[in-house]
């Protein structure tokens, strides 16, 4: 594969770069043909960064600053952003998305490393007030040796956002990427010797996550585990860690609402209602798959929307069209199954196939309606470029459907009614509510987590250094 300047097929463990025994085979989402071979890491790998890991804590890494930590996390952001066309490159043709979706998670990434850069020395405990004759302070702590097991839709993202807040925090990472998606995160390591950051500091055990994923999942070396992916996997490794009593982020699937009232400016809402559920075609966490749309608007929202959709195209990642394909046939296939649920009076508009496509992973973006609020298509998240539109009466009706499903991530609310907005910012479920817009451009500043089955824990923002911290509580006494 072009513009690489690592070895796809190794992966880092204690500064070195070596070869596993066995390989996989990554695939190229728009086209289906094999793209590189990279490590199958298993157990023995996985150990050998663990203890690797441990090593750096009681090394160079550990006794670093937490000033100099950030100036390594600093010069990785430039680094990154100077690399951002190739690591674009690399991953749209890793997971399918197009280029200047790419580019965005590429200056996304760039973007943590410069936050969490510098943040590192800004985490403080505090003093408590106490009893006569003591004193006592906090300390903010790292958690020793942190897990990352990341997804295939976001690397970067994902990466910057949890890898970034636990180095920052002076955690030594094993990062276990997807195995149907990992080039970035070994372009990433690469980097990151570049900006000096010591042996160990970070390790990249690519591989299955039967194999790599669950070992790392319940390995009794780690202090804690950081997981983005589907609600059964997640279940499957909060209880393998649960065996250590290792805390757990987890990060995990949506059915988010935006909610359209009649008094919604139309004309600002649209993009941000299709493209929030299009984007990466359909797979992501966050993707507002349900638009709640006031009755009296419905019929606008309705012909709007459709309009848009016919206009969307769906062509390989470098010909960076509206949508690219979806990561596998495997992901295909869930789709479909999905739309099949669906009758042919439910469909609204679809999007467009380009002319002459390869032979990749695609489907058409699909819009739907007259689909019953407590039904399979309406409640399970698709991870595909599928929205469903539903009608509401009134705000108690909008905010029954939108609080209906057992997820919680995120939400949107469409409204001039300033009122209006503070009570559903209250009254939705969900991790974040966007008032007026949907996604808040990115906001690496932005604490990001779930409730429910979407999960636990928050990412993001000075939050993540909390969470990727433990606290300690000093009393002194020493009389008056």
């Amino acid at each position: 594969m072009e513009q690489l300047w690592f070895d796809p097929s190794e992966y880092l463990c204690g500064g070195r770069w070596s070869r596993a025994a066995q390989t996989l085979t990554l695939e190229d989402p728009s086209t289906a043909e094999p793209l590189a071979r990279i490590a199958r890491c298993g157990p023995p790998e996985v150990d050998a960064a663990v203890a690797a890991a441990r090593a750096a804590l009681q090394g160079d890494w550990g006794r670093m600053s937490a000033a100099e930590r950030g100036r390594c996390l600093s010069r990785l952001g430039t680094l990154v952003e100077a690399r951002i066309e190739a690591l674009a490159h690399i991953e749209a043709r890793d997971v399918g998305k197009p280029l200047t979706q790419a580019r965005a998670d590429a200056r996304a990434l760039a973007r943590y490393m410069e936050f969490y850069g510098g943040a590192a020395d800004k985490v403080t405990g505090e003093t408590i007030p106490y009893l006569d004759g003591y004193t006592v302070y906090t300390l903010r702590e790292p958690h020793g040796v942190t897990g990352h097991i990341v997804p295939w839709n976001y690397p970067m993202q994902i990466i910057g956002r949890s890898v970034g807040a636990a180095l920052a925090m002076g955690n030594a990472c094993v990062l276990k990427p997807a195995e149907e998606a990992c080039l970035t995160a070994l372009a990433f390591a690469r980097l990151a010797e570049e900006a000096g950051l010591p042996p160990g500091a970070l390790n990249v055990v690519p591989g299955t996550g039967a194999e790599a994923g669950a070992h790392l999942s319940a390995h009794p070396g780690v202090d804690h585990i950081s997981f983005t992916g589907s609600v059964a996997t997640g279940q499957r490794i909060q209880a393998a860690a649960a065996g250590n009593i290792t805390p757990v982020t987890l990060e995990l699937g949506g059915k988010s609402p935006q909610l359209v009232f009649a008094d919604a400016d139309l004309d600002a809402a649209l993009p941000f209602l299709v493209n929030a559920g299009i984007q990466n075609a359909g797979q992501t966490c966050s993707a507002a798959s349900r638009i709640l749309v006031e009755r009296s608007v419905y019929p606008e929202v309705r012909a709007r929307m459709a309009e848009a959709y016919t206009a969307l195209s769906v062509g390989p990642a470098l010909s960076d069209l509206s949508l690219g394909p979806v990561i596998s046939e495997r992901q295909k296939s869930v789709i479909d199954g999905f739309l099949a649920q669906a009758q042919p009076e439910n469909i609204v508009a679809h999007g467009q196939f380009a002319p002459n496509l390869p032979g990749g992973h695609y489907v058409r973006p699909t819009l739907l309606e007259g689909i019953a609020p407590d039904t399979p298509l309406a409640q399970q998240e698709i991870f595909g470029p599928v929205q469903i539109l539903l009608p509401f009466e009134g705000e108690a009706e909008a905010v029954a459907i939108a609080n209906g499903t057992r997820y919680g991530l995120v939400a949107g609310v469409w409204t001039a009614n300033g009122s209006r907005q503070m009570r559903l910012a209250k009254t939705l479920r969900a991790g974040q509510v966007f008032l007026n817009n949907y996604g808040a451009g990115g906001g690496v500043e932005l604490p990001f987590g779930g409730i429910g089955h979407s999960g636990h824990g928050r990412e993001k923002g000075f939050e993540a250094l909390y969470g990727f911290s433990v606290l300690k509580t000093v009393a002194a006494l020493h009389g008056i």
